[in-house]
């Protein structure tokens, strides 16, 4: 399924209502959703703030969300620990450990 279609449902937004927020037709909405038309670079700027995730998310290319998140796992690694051949999946496992551990009470 199409992570626009998914955000969109997800903030329970019609394609109307999204439609108004991007100054786009309904029916611009549903080319982007059958992925029968891309969005611009500018319209993914502002998917990507209406929706709080990150442009690559939208288009697929990472299943983490949220650019914080990916920014948190960075940091928290900061002392050599290098994620770059680790899968998104397994980054996601990374992130939850991380925010398990950091609320755990003594």
């Amino acid at each position: 399924m199409n992570r626009i279609k998914i955000l969109r449902e997800d903030l329970k937004l019609s394609q109307e209502e999204l439609a108004k927020k991007l100054n786009l037709s309904k029916g611009i909405i549903s080319l982007y959703e059958q992925e029968k038309r891309k969005p611009s670079l500018e319209i993914l700027i502002q998917l990507s703030e209406i929706f709080n995730v990150s442009i690559d998310y939208i288009l697929g290319r990472t299943n983490i969300p949220n650019i914080d998140e990916t920014i948190e796992i960075a940091a928290s690694t900061k002392n050599g620990i290098d994620l770059s051949d680790v899968c998104d999946e397994d980054k996601e496992a990374i992130m939850r450990f991380i925010k398990m551990a950091k609320n755990k009470k003594d």
